[in-house]
């Protein structure tokens, strides 16, 4: 079953749920973010009754938004305890720690920060909210002396987004701070089946403008990324499943990979893939595959044949955020076509309302490896070229 709540919904996403008759969950906001169209709804009724009589069926959301609904209506089904366990980051530390010995966190209330003393703390580390979405609140302090800078930027941002998110899926109420991880970083969306075994839907290596750099600019995905890695994160997905006791899940997993090999997590999001359906939609741009169906139909790509497709060409998610050090500026508008002639290959961009959420939009791109460099330029732009002031 496809849950489906704001913010947003992709096209793709909208197509799939029609062409194939996936069943939606009936509710006010599915109708008017679907709109027309003879959609396979299931009445709330219906899908609590089934969950009391039967073991967990598989579920998906598009939308974090969606974690409430089931944490008030499907209380028994065991659902609640595995979204806790991994949208909570401190749960999830403490779920992972024999995993990690000596992997050092904390948890400080919001109320908290300005009065923690820092003798008290680890440098260098990531600060950053222990319920959170995209890189909103997060910050890393390198040293000391750093953290009153820090504590009050966080609150500035903090009350810009206050009521922007549900507190499943932004709560600002409590931090973690945690060590630095070191090394490459990875997105995997990925199911684990009925059986318990785990299922690779899409891989997408995040790279940075700088070693401060702490946002979610760009993603990209490549057959070569996916031939090296696929074993490595099927491996650990497997190893979460056994921790977890998960079946019929679907997950977005965030790790770091050290010069060694060896993964660290930095988060696992439960029961969707990259938010406002970008990681999904980006694998059928560059594969073709279609991973929600493969979810609900329980269907296992053949990366070795898909991973040979479009030699030498990367796919890339441009998450272009409205960035803190623009808060200042009056901005009447985004000039989206100045944009896109930075790129060779614009696949789709995605408008956002940047005076209600913190991006102007997405931009899916296909870039040549020799021209990889058009990904480099726009990570470290601040963006203010393209600003209409």
């Amino acid at each position: 079953m496809i849950i489906i709540d704001k913010p947003y919904i992709s096209e793709f996403l909208k197509k799939t749920l029609l062409d194939y008759q996936l069943p939606v969950l009936k509710t006010e906001t599915a109708g008017e973010m679907l709109g027309e169209g003879s959609f396979n709804y299931v009445q709330p009724a219906e899908v609590i009754d089934n969950f009391r009589k039967a073991a967990p069926h598989p579920i998906y959301t598009p939308s974090e938004n969606a974690l409430h609904w089931i944490s008030e209506n499907l209380k028994t089904s065991g659902l609640p305890e595995k979204i806790h366990f991994f949208k909570d980051k401190v749960a999830f530390r403490k779920l992972i720690r024999d995993m990690y010995p000596g992997f050092r966190f904390r948890e400080i209330p919001f109320s908290q920060l300005d009065k923690t003393e820092t003798s008290e703390l680890f440098f260098p580390m990531i600060l950053k909210p222990s319920v959170g979405f995209f890189s909103m609140g997060v910050r890393k302090v390198n040293a000391p002396d750093q953290w009153p800078e820090v504590v009050q930027a966080i609150k500035e941002e903090i009350g810009q987004l206050k009521n922007l998110y549900p507190n499943a899926v932004l709560d600002a109420s409590s931090f973690i701070a945690e060590e630095i991880i070191e090394g490459e970083e990875y997105a995997v969306d990925a199911y684990i089946d009925e059986e318990g075994n785990p299922v690779l839907l899409g891989m997408m290596k995040h790279i940075f403008g700088s070693d401060e750099d702490v946002s979610d600019r760009v993603y990209f995905t490549s057959g070569e990324i996916i031939q090296q890695k696929h074993d490595l994160f099927i491996d650990f997905i497997a190893k979460l499943g056994e921790l977890t006791g998960l079946k019929n899940f679907p997950l977005h997993v965030e790790v770091r990979i050290d010069e060694s090999g060896k993964i660290v997590p930095i988060e696992v999001n439960p029961l969707r893939f990259g938010g406002w359906c970008t990681s999904a939609d980006l694998m059928n741009k560059a594969y073709g595959i279609n991973p929600y169906l493969s979810f609900c139909k329980q269907h296992k790509p053949d990366w070795k044949s898909l991973s040979a497709k479009n030699p030498g060409k990367v796919y890339s998610i441009v998450i272009l955020d409205r960035h803190s050090g623009l808060n200042g500026l009056k901005i009447k508008g985004f000039d989206f076509e100045k944009l896109l002639g930075k790129f060779e290959n614009p696949l789709e961009f995605r408008k956002v309302d940047f005076k209600k959420y913190p991006q102007f939009g997405f931009l899916f791109t296909e870039t040549r490896k020799e021209n990889f460099e058009e990904l480099e330029n726009i990570l470290k732009s601040d963006l203010k070229e393209f600003l209409i002031l």
